[in-house]
């Protein structure tokens, strides 16, 4: 019985990417801001219809940077969500910063802001809200509790590439959104990621510090590392984002068939599209409810024995690891859902058949 996992990298044709990177060996220019990484960057903007952006690497790198850019006085305290990949906190605790967790919404898993405003003390610096599975946090409200307190608003944005909200890009809110483009995302570079920002200036520092800091031959200014993206990841990207919108619609026909088969199963709860949204259906996460009559690990266990493989994500949330227990913050809905949520497979090439199979073994309890 074949294997159904719950992600599979998207991949373009395999002689249009040898085609892309013929041009690695006729220059013999691999990485450093090379022609293929700068085309890339172009084509992004173009696409997310945005002015400044800067690769790197991965995500996580990014996101670290991002923070290292703000210059926050060590011991600053972050308001972020638990319910995420631990990149996201590791990110903060690198830079010498707290983070403080926010609990999340029912609805949708982004961070509560009914929440926000109670966390904030006089070490508070920056709020870091998470667009969980390409769902978008209430950007409005963030950004006004943020100018209200004089905050900065840096997103997790990794699960959103190519989301818009009110017909903008969501990398348009905040001071910083963060993009991954690792190869379990909708738009990969094999392992990549973004930052995306409103302010131009940060862009020649966003260099320097991928770059050890190096400001040129002979300078260097701040405490850089190494994360610049090569040609062989941008190559990927560019031929990836050719296929990106037909790659969306083919997920968003898998959702609206799991949405349809699963909406007669009892005790499974699944998510609508948000108003004012164009999502790119990144993941498919349904909450297992007790009146389901099994619980998320036995239904997890369950996929298994037919060769399903589902993930629980995000399972433990950041604050039940070691390394967090004794952050500040509590988040009883997010500890809820955490043990409660399951990913079922998603990618274009899924197929419908297999979303059928999925669903009858989920229908039938056994």
């Amino acid at each position: 019985m074949n294997k159904i996992m719950v992600t599979e990298a998207s991949l373009p044709n395999f002689e249009k990417y040898c085609e892309k990177i013929k041009l690695v060996w006729d220059n013999h220019w691999l990485t450093n801001n090379g022609i293929l990484h700068n085309e890339l960057t172009e084509k992004i903007k173009e696409y997310l219809k945005i002015d400044n952006i800067t690769l790197f690497t991965n995500g996580h790198l990014s996101l670290e940077m991002g923070l290292q850019l703000m210059n926050f006085p060590r011991g600053s305290e972050v308001i972020t969500t638990p319910f995420t990949f631990v990149s996201t906190t590791h990110a903060i605790a690198r830079n010498g910063l707290i983070p403080v967790f926010c609990d999340i919404n029912p609805d949708d898993y982004t961070m509560d802001v009914k929440k926000i405003e109670s966390l904030i003390t006089d070490k508070t610096v920056a709020i870091m809200p998470v667009h969980v599975y390409g769902h978008v946090c209430d950007v409005e409200a963030i950004e006004k509790i943020a100018k209200c307190h004089n905050l900065k608003v840096i997103y997790d944005a990794a699960h959103a590439f190519g989301v818009t909200y009110k017909g903008k890009s969501v990398a348009s809110y905040g001071d910083l959104s963060m993009f991954s483009f690792h190869a379990t995302k909708v738009f990969n570079t094999i392992e990549g990621g973004a930052l995306v920002y409103s302010n131009p200036e940060y862009s020649e520092t966003l260099n320097q510090l991928k770059n050890f800091g190096i400001t040129d031959y002979e300078r260097v200014d701040y405490i850089g590392g190494n994360a610049k993206m090569n040609e062989f990841q941008a190559a990927m990207g560019l031929c990836n984002l050719e296929e990106l919108n037909d790659n969306i619609t083919k997920r968003r026909k898998l959702v609206e068939l799991y949405n349809e088969l699963l909406s007669t199963i009892n005790g499974i709860k699944f998510n609508e599209i948000q108003e004012n949204v164009v999502s790119n259906y990144a993941y498919y996460p349904i909450v297992v409810l007790d009146e389901y009559g099994l619980n998320r690990d036995e239904l997890y266990e369950l996929l298994k024995t037919y060769n399903i493989y589902s993930r629980k994500y995000f399972y433990p949330i950041s604050n039940e690891f070691e390394c967090y227990k004794n952050c500040k913050g509590l988040t009883p809905i997010a500890k809820d859902i955490s043990e409660r949520v399951i990913t079922l497979p998603l990618y274009s090439n899924l197929g419908e058949e297999n979303v059928r199979k999925i669903c009858k073994v989920i229908e039938r309890r056994q």
